[in-house]
C-alpha cells in the first residue's frame, strides 16, 4: 500500500476511520464504478488506487458517507466530513464536464491562492530587511536589492522536476530546462512525442513515456494555477474535441506555439486555458489506461512517488547569503524557534 502523491511525492496521510484503506485524509469514490482515488491535502491531485485496494474500500466509503451528515451536494456530487476528520466525495454520474470543473478547480484554485500567498510572503521579507536595515543603518536600499536577486538565483538552481527514464537513471530538469518542453505529434499520429531539454541536450520521447513525464513536468509548469473561468476554458477546450486523448493529439499538430525562430510545439507559448486544459487532460488518460489494464503505469507511478517521498524541496539561499544578512543586519540573530521557511510549492510554513 503506497503512503507518498504520486504527482507531489508528499505524505498522504492516514485515517483511522477506512479500516480497509487507512491512508489519506480526503477519499474521493465512484461506487458505481468501483473508483478509488485519495486526494493529496498539499498539490490537491487525485490518486487512483491501484485495483486490488479498492473494492473493500468503496464500499467502506459507501457506508460511511451515508452515514454522515451532508455539507455539500449537487445532484452529482457529495461532498461529507466524517467526525474523526476524514472528508468523502462521493462521485454519481455527473457529466463530464461538471466533474471535470469540481475536479480541478480545487487544484488550480489552490495553486493560485499559494501563488499570492507566496508573493505577500516575500514582500513581507523585502519590507522586514528594509525596516532591519534602517534600524541598524545599513545602506537598505542595497540590501533590499539583493533579496529578490537571491531568490531569483535559488529558482533557477533548484531542482524542479526528476524524470526515471525506462533505460535507467535520473533527468533532474531546472526552471530553465522546463521552457524547453515541446510536443509534437507522435510518428504514428496517434498521440504526441515530447522534447525534454537538460541545458543544451534535447531528448525526445513517444508512447507511455512521454505521457508520463509531461504529466510530471505540467504540473510544475502550471504551478499558478487558474481562476474559475479559466479552469472553464480549460474544461472546454477539451469538450470540443469530444475526449481528452483526441485532445492530447490536437494540441501538438500544426505550427503553433512558436519560439522566436519560429519552432513550434512550445508548452510554455501556450496560453493559459491550453496548458491546463493539457494537464487535465493528461492525468485523466493516464487514469484511462489503468483502468483498462495498463496497471503497470499507475504501479510506476506511485513507486517513484515512494523513492522519492523523502526529499523535500528546501530553500536554499546562494552561499554566503546568510553570512552577509548577519553582518549587515548588526548581528541580529534568529529567534530561538529558528526562522521560518516558507516553500514555494506548498504555500506552506514551516518551523525549522
Amino acid at each position: 500500500m503506497y503512503t507518498s502523491c504520486m504527482f507531489c511525492h508528499k505524505p498522504l496521510g492516514t485515517n483511522e476511520v477506512v479500516e480497509s484503506f487507512p491512508i489519506g485524509r480526503r477519499l474521493a469514490f465512484d461506487a458505481a464504478r468501483g473508483r478509488l482515488w485519495v486526494v493529496c491535502a498539499k498539490c490537491e491531485r487525485w490518486n487512483l488506487t491501484p485495483l486490488e485496494e479498492r473494492w473493500e474500500a468503496v464500499e467502506d466509503c459507501e457506508r460511511l458517507f451515508r452515514g454522515t451528515r451532508i455539507r455539500v451536494s449537487t445532484d452529482n456530487i457529495g461532498l461529507a466530513r466524517h467526525p474523526e476528520g476524514l472528508t468523502l466525495v462521493r462521485i454519481g454520474e455527473p457529466m463530464r464536464p461538471e466533474f471535470a470543473a469540481w475536479r480541478y478547480g480545487d487544484q488550480f484554485g489552490r495553486r493560485m491562492r499559494r501563488t499570492m500567498l507566496y508573493g505577500a510572503a516575500a514582500a513581507v521579507v523585502v519590507g522586514g530587511v528594509v525596516v532591519g536595515g534602517l534600524a541598524t543603518g545599513v545602506l537598505s536600499g542595497g540590501l533590499a536589492y539583493q533579496v529578490p536577486n537571491w531568490f531569483n538565483i535559488w529558482l533557477q538552481r533548484r531542482t524542479r522536476v526528476r524524470l526515471h527514464p525506462e533505460d535507467g537513471g535520473v533527468i533532474k530538469l531546472k526552471h530553465q530546462d522546463l521552457l524547453g518542453t515541446r510536443v509534437r505529434p507522435a510518428a504514428d499520429e496517434q498521440g504526441f512525442r515530447l522534447q525534454v531539454r537538460k541545458g543544451k541536450k534535447k531528448t525526445w520521447f513517444e508512447g507511455p513515456e512521454a505521457h508520463r513525464f509531461a504529466g510530471s513536468i505540467l504540473p510544475k509548469m502550471n504551478a499558478t494555477g487558474g481562476a474559475k473561468g479559466t479552469v472553464r476554458d480549460a474544461v472546454d477546450l477539451i469538450e470540443t474535441t469530444g475526449h481528452p486523448e483526441r485532445f492530447l493529439a490536437r494540441i501538438a499538430e500544426g505550427r503553433r506555439f512558436e519560439d522566436k525562430k519560429g519552432v513550434p510545439g512550445y508548452v510554455n507559448k501556450m496560453p493559459k486555458p491550453h496548458k491546463l486544459a493539457l494537464e487535465m487532460a493528461l492525468h485523466e488518460e493516464q487514469e484511462r489506461r489503468a483502468l483498462e489494464g495498463e496497471l503497470w503505469l499507475l504501479e510506476k507511478a506511485w513507486e517513484e512517488a515512494e523513492e522519492i517521498a523523502d526529499i523535500s524541496d528546501k530553500l536554499f539561499l546562494p552561499k554566503g547569503a546568510e553570512e552577509f544578512l548577519r553582518e549587515n543586519r548588526g548581528g541580529t540573530s534568529a529567534s530561538a524557534d529558528g526562522p521560518d521557511e516558507v516553500r514555494p510549492d506548498t504555500g506552506s510554513t514551516d518551523k525549522r
